[in-house]
């Protein structure tokens, strides 16, 4: 791991977010991964898993570490899947990738600007972020997200006991 105690700091809080996404996915099935709640607008854990991964690797590895990566944000919103083991690998991968990628930068390009690509953004208009802005929003986001996940994965455990 890198020497830089800050560095350190976020590999391991992205880490221990990927952990919590995979265990929370682990072992689904597709009825549950692929359920939505009954209102308006909702993502299964499914979408949910798969937008937080997209949106952490353009944040971590493509704006703060300039990465070369490709995402493709309306396609996270549509995803599917019959099992949990594409989501657990690619949460395994990105943590990996999040180590070696954080591992090799300086703790002086912390404060570097970086001027993000729409893909890489999101919605809304882009704006120049220090590399330490990227790697806390991507944070953030993550771990609303995955509280998301959690009540989402609740609302259909609740669901199907309801059938029963």
């Amino acid at each position: 791991m890198t020497d830089s105690p800050e560095l350190a700091l976020y590999t391991s809080e992205l880490q221990r977010l990927l952990r919590r996404l995979s265990e929370a996915v682990d072992g689904l099935d597709e009825a549950a991964l692929n359920w939505r709640p009954p209102a308006p607008d909702t993502n299964s854990a499914y979408v949910i898993a798969t937008h937080t991964m997209g949106n952490l690797e353009a944040w971590v590895l493509g704006i703060a570490c300039g990465w070369p990566i490709e995402r493709d944000r309306p396609a996270e919103f549509v995803s599917s899947g019959a099992d949990s083991a594409p989501l657990v690998a690619k949460a395994h991968d990105l943590a990996q990738r999040f180590e070696e990628a954080l591992r090799s930068l300086p703790p002086s390009a912390l404060d570097e600007t970086r001027e993000p690509n729409q893909a890489h953004w999101g919605i809304g208009r882009t704006a120049p972020v220090t590399v330490r802005q990227a790697l806390m929003h991507a944070i953030e986001h993550a771990a609303t997200h995955v509280g998301h996940l959690d009540v989402t994965l609740d609302l259909a455990r609740n669901a199907e006991l309801s059938k029963a």
